[in-house]
C-alpha cells in the first residue's frame, strides 16, 4: 500500500496510508491531508489512486505544487518522489513498486571500484584526503582566530598583599573529564567518523525519485568514458572529485558550476551534476 510521509524540515510529521481513490491536501480542517500553514492554499491539491497508480494535480493553488523541485499541475507518482507544498513535503512511498528500477539505476551509474582504473581511483582518494586536510587547517584556524587575545598590558599585576597560598594547594588542579565511550557505545577512536548518513536523490531524467544511500568510503559513479565522480566519506564530511571525463576539462557539476580537478565538499541540499543525471544531495 502506497504512503505519504509528511515532514517538516527533516522531521517527521504524519503517515497517511492511502487506502482511499481521492486525498485533498490543504490548509483547512475538511482536508485529508491538513498543512495548516499560511504558505499553504484552502484546498492546494489533489491525489487520486486508480488501481495501482497514483496522480497528484495541483488545484489552483496560490504558491503552487512541487514534485522533486518542479512545479507541476499534473504528475504520475513514483516511489520516492517528494511533493513540496508551502514550507511543507509529503513523501510518496509505493511499497509495491517494482523495485527493478532501483536495481537498474544502480546498474547504469552506480559502478563497481573493481570495475575502475587504480590508478584514477587513487588520484581521485588523494585529491579527496588533500581537500579534507585543508578544511580540517581551516576548521583549526578559524577556532583560533575566535580565541581572544591576551593584551599583557591589561593583566593586572598581583596583589602582593594578598598572602600566598600554600605551595601544595596550588599545584592541585582539577583534571578534565576523559570520555570513554558514548551512549551508543562507540569508541572514541570511533566518534570522529560517525558523520550523519547522506544520501543522493536523482532530480532528472527516467529515474527521477530514486534515492541511493551513501554508506561506503568511496562511491563511484557516472558512465565509463563519459563521465565518472566518486564521493568519499571523510571525518570531515562528503566531498566529491572527478575521477575521468571523455572530454579534457569537462568536470562535474554542483548547483550549475564544474568542481574543477579538486575535490569539493557538498553541502546538505546541494544539486549535483553527473553525466548528465542531476541528482539532489541530502544528509539525514
Amino acid at each position: 500500500m502506497a504512503r505519504l510521509i509528511l515532514s517538516l524540515d527533516s522531521q517527521v510529521l504524519a503517515e497517511y496510508n492511502m487506502s482511499k481513490e481521492r486525498y485533498t491536501v490543504g490548509r483547512l480542517p475538511d482536508n485529508d491531508v491538513r498543512i495548516d500553514n499560511p504558505a499553504v492554499s484552502g484546498h492546494h491539491s489533489l491525489i487520486i489512486n486508480i488501481l495501482n497508480d497514483s496522480f497528484l494535480e495541483d488545484l489552483n493553488s496560490t504558491n503552487g505544487t512541487y514534485v522533486n523541485g518542479k512545479l507541476i499541475k499534473k504528475h504520475a507518482l513514483q516511489h520516492g518522489d517528494v511533493i513540496t507544498i508551502g514550507h511543507h513535503q509529503l513523501r510518496f512511498a509505493d511499497e509495491d513498486s517494482n523495485v527493478a528500477d532501483q536495481d537498474e539505476f544502480e546498474k547504469t551509474m552506480v559502478i563497481p571500484a573493481a570495475q575502475q582504473n587504480p590508478a584514477q581511483l587513487a588520484k581521485a582518494e588523494a585529491a579527496a584526503d588533500e581537500a579534507a586536510a585543508d578544511r580540517a587547517a581551516e576548521d583549526r584556524l578559524d577556532i583560533k582566530v575566535d580565541m581572544p587575545d591576551t593584551d599583557e598590558s591589561s593583566v593586572a599585576a598581583p596583589d602582593e598583599s594578598v598572602e600566598e597560598k600554600p605551595a601544595a594547594a596550588a599545584a592541585v588542579t582539577e583534571e578534565p573529564v576523559r570520555h570513554t565511550a558514548t551512549a551508543a557505545g562507540l569508541g572514541p577512536s570511533t566518534v570522529p567518523s560517525a558523520l550523519p548518513l547522506a544520501k543522493l536523490q536523482v532530480l532528472s531524467g527516467t529515474f527521477a525519485g530514486r534515492e541511493l544511500e551513501l554508506t561506503k568510503a568511496l562511491t563511484t559513479l557516472g558512465r565509463p568514458g563519459i563521465q565518472v565522480a566518486a564521493i568519499t566519506r571523510r571525518k570531515e564530511g562528503y566531498f566529491i572529485v572527478h575521477v575521468e571525463s571523455d572530454k579534457e576539462g569537462d568536470y562535474p557539476l554542483v548547483n550549475g558550476q564544474p568542481i574543477g580537478a579538486k575535490a569539493k565538499k557538498l553541502s546538505d541540499n546541494d544539486v549535483v551534476q553527473i553525466a548528465g543525471v542531476k541528482m539532489g544531495f541530502f544528509k539525514s
